[in-house]
């Protein structure tokens, strides 16, 4: 099949000829992070698919932070704009886990690693992440890791 850059790359040009705009400038403005991604630091380089997928999730969250922050200023149709960016990218990134399967998850990776307590909030995020997988926000995670360590 390819690479994820590689998909992103054949839909947006399948979007292009389809004429869909909403997908074609998405794709454009993902494919465009990814290439600032990739020339970013010393030396160009290939991004992985995971190094792709965590700067697909990074623009999605910044779609949903926009539409958030249009519609409480009144600006019903830049968030509306905002949110259907946010659906486009939400199509290759993985499923959002629920609230108990995060629960779950986080639960496991504490009790393997034996943290608690707060003080010990920086390796049990590590664990938890690692665990999550990149399917739930990281504010999502930092939040039940603090809930569960605080309980």
């Amino acid at each position: 099949m390819g690479t994820l850059k590689d998909t992103l790359t054949t839909d947006m040009r399948t979007a292009l000829k389809a004429r869909d705009e909403v997908t074609t400038s998405t794709l454009r403005m993902a494919l465009a992070a990814v290439g600032n991604a990739e020339v970013a630091g010393d030396t160009k380089r290939e991004l992985s698919d995971e190094e792709v997928l965590a700067v697909l999730t990074k623009e999605a969250k910044k779609r949903r932070e926009a539409a958030v922050a249009f519609a409480d200023a009144g600006r019903a149709d830049q968030a509306a704009k905002e949110t259907a960016e946010g659906d486009v990218l939400a199509r290759y990134l993985p499923k959002q886990l629920s609230d108990a399967e995060l629960t779950d998850l986080v639960a496991g990776a504490l009790a393997g690693g034996g943290f608690s307590g707060m003080g010990q909030m920086g390796p049990a995020m590590k664990a938890a992440q690692a665990a999550v997988a990149g399917r739930a926000e990281g504010g999502r995670v930092a939040a039940e890791v603090r809930r569960q360590l605080a309980g």
